[in-house]
């Protein structure tokens, strides 16, 4: 038996997150329901606007690794936070919920802990203003082969793209997990970030993964069809699992070419920050547990809802509870 069920590599952020009006974003110039990078001076000005702040531990992947812990998975997350205040609150949350934080706080680095003020308006929308401080500058030389090997699953996440080191990283993560037998994956992240790094993307699910989990928006990026059935195929194509999300409509899968739809009801989020992730958690702990695709995608249905129906990217409620209430376990 392998010491993880799942481990992720991905950015360590401290979410702090406040609700807002539309009139606030305006006068701050902050762009409405999306994820913008600011730089230090500017994360700090935003810091001090915010009104009732909540402070967890974030980062997309790690949301996840979080959620999947939270449902009984042995569970490690790769990251890097820096040896200051929000560096030691985030691993020693991390390591609170159960996850093995392996890389211990940098000391000495000339960069902070990175931060995402998270703003959420009376619809449920975040507008996210991240400064990626410390996280950013993960590279392979903060992978232990020891790590990656004993994982049975490793999720990557796509922000970290933006960097060759991150790359590095990436790659090094996948090859010694799949070394050893296991399967490794990745978060599209971002449709700008596809956009960005398309032909890296596409060589690296093509070449080093087994798995992509992207949203609608996520996935129609790799190829850019105009069709999302399209852009599916030709993800399957070179993917033996491809997981794509469309809200309230459901989630698409296709393993080995053979496709499964799963419905959903939809429902006003009270705040949808983490809903991605956590249906991701779900998602990979029923792979991880041997479902079949349609009663993980159900999974990753049932702890994306419970996300969504309080504010925080990470679950607060029972959610093997809630499969067993909706008959998946």
């Amino acid at each position: 038996m392998k010491k993880y069920q799942i481990v992720g590599i991905g950015n360590a952020v401290v979410d702090v997150i406040s609700r807002t009006e539309d009139a606030f974003l305006e006068e701050m110039g902050i762009e409405k329901g999306i994820m913008q990078l600011i730089e230090q001076d500017r994360g700090e000005a935003l810091y001090a606007a915010m009104g009732n702040r909540v402070q967890t531990p974030g980062g997309s992947v790690a949301n996840t690794i979080a959620g999947a812990g939270h449902l009984g998975l042995r569970a490690a997350f790769i990251g890097r936070v820096s040896d200051d205040e929000l560096g030691h609150f985030y691993a020693d949350a991390m390591t609170n919920d159960g996850i093995d934080f392996v890389n211990p706080p940098v000391s000495g680095g000339e960069l902070p802990t990175s931060r995402s003020m998270i703003f959420v308006s009376p619809d449920g929308e975040r507008s996210m203003n991240t400064y990626l401080g410390i996280s950013a500058e993960l590279g392979p030389e903060d992978v232990s082969d020891d790590v990656a090997s004993e994982a049975e699953i490793v999720f990557l996440e796509g922000y970290l793209f933006d960097k060759d080191k991150g790359k590095e990283a990436f790659i090094r993560t996948a090859r010694a997990c799949r070394a050893a037998g296991g399967k490794a994956g990745i978060a599209i992240s971002d449709p700008f970030c596809v956009e960005r790094h398309r032909d890296d993307f596409l060589t690296l699910i093509e070449n080093e993964l087994d798995y992509v989990i992207g949203n609608e928006a996520e996935i129609r990026a790799l190829y850019g069809n105009g069709d999302l059935d399209a852009d599916l195929a030709a993800v399957a194509a070179i993917c033996p699992l491809v997981v794509c999300t469309r809200s309230g409509d459901g989630v698409s899968v296709i393993r080995d070419g053979e496709r499964t739809d799963v419905a959903v009801s939809k429902v006003t989020p009270v705040d949808a920050t983490g809903a991605g992730d956590q249906f991701a958690a779900g998602f990979l702990y029923g792979l991880a547990t041997g479902q079949d695709m349609q009663t993980a995608a159900r999974m990753g249905c049932v702890a994306a809802g419970e996300v969504i129906s309080h504010m925080g990217p990470r679950p607060e409620t029972d959610v093997q509870r809630l499969f067993r209430e909706n008959g998946l376990v």
